[in-house]
């Protein structure tokens, strides 16, 4: 990960080694209490929007782009390793610590789930699930776990509570990966193992191949998360297939700048999401072209 995507650093400290400290350094744990570190940390955001827009952003605009800047890189912890390697650690707060600036995160690494025939599986602290689903299930434990502090400290500044909370923890695990796994040259791989890790009311997989019929699989919960993976397809002005993603939250940049939100936006009308992933399409085309 740190090969395709250098903008964000990760250390893995050995057993007994002291977690980093200073230039900005915070202790996830700490981050989760809200506490006076817990300002110093959305400080950074104030002054940036200040910075970019000429003008502050509301309090819970604020604590949601601080919420964004650390849980979309932190999801990928617990994602990238699953998706590469079939392997998902487990990293409660106390285990992690983050610098915003420039983008690093120390992490401990204990316990791991993996697959029976994982040459990993005799390492201390692997645990053995019996197969992909189980696995797609240890990924969602181990983000809630990880974020479920992260959410409680951050959510009464943002005025959210509850639903709205994990409909962004959902959020911030597909679009990290996804875009990732682009990085890799794996994007559509990403697409299909998101939609299996958040199908909604589908299930984790189907029978085996010419072994006739399969039953009916049991349906698959995915709570806390909200909402599916929500890929889909839209149609071009001249027919062309234009990939998108139904969000299932907002992250508030309209109250900055409500022309220029992302296409996936959930406040655009499906005509202003044709129109901005027409003119990305072209642009992208463009670049390609040279």
């Amino acid at each position: 990960m740190t090969e395709v995507f250098p903008a964000l650093g990760v250390t893995e400290l050995a057993p007994g080694e002291p977690a980093p400290t200073g230039d900005g350094r915070i202790s996830v744990a700490r981050l989760a209490e809200a506490g006076p570190e817990f300002d110093s940390f959305l400080a950074w955001d104030d002054e940036q929007v200040l910075a970019d827009h000429g003008r502050r952003a509301r309090p819970d605009v604020i604590a949601s782009f601080g919420l964004h800047r650390y849980a979309w890189p932190a999801c990928l912890l617990i994602t990238v390793p699953w998706f590469v390697l079939r392997r998902v650690p487990r990293f409660p707060v106390q285990d992690v610590t983050f610098q915003r600036m420039p983008g690093r995160i120390a992490v401990r690494v204990g316990e791991f789930a993996c697959l029976p025939d994982d040459p990993a599986a005799t390492l201390p602290g692997a645990r053995v699930v019996p197969d992909e689903e189980a696995l797609r299930a240890e990924v969602r434990a181990s983000v809630a776990e990880h974020l479920e502090p992260v959410l409680s400290g951050f959510g009464p500044r943002m005025r959210r509570r509850g639903r709205a909370l994990w409909a962004m923890a959902t959020d911030e695990v597909v679009e990290s990966l996804h875009y990732v796994a682009g990085l890799l040259g794996e994007q559509e791989r990403a697409t299909r193992e998101l939609e299996r890790l958040f199908p909604g009311t589908g299930t984790g997989g189907g029978g085996a191949v010419g072994a006739g019929p399969a039953p009916a699989p049991a349906p698959v919960s995915t709570k806390p998360y909200v909402g599916t993976a929500g890929f889909r397809e839209v149609t071009g002005p001249n027919g062309e297939c234009l990939p998108t993603r139904d969000r299932a939250s907002c992250c508030f940049y309209y109250t900055l700048d409500a022309e220029d939100t992302c296409a996936n936006c959930p406040r655009n009308t499906e005509a202003v999401r044709i129109a901005k992933l027409t003119a990305q399409a072209a642009e992208a085309a463009e670049a390609a072209a040279g």
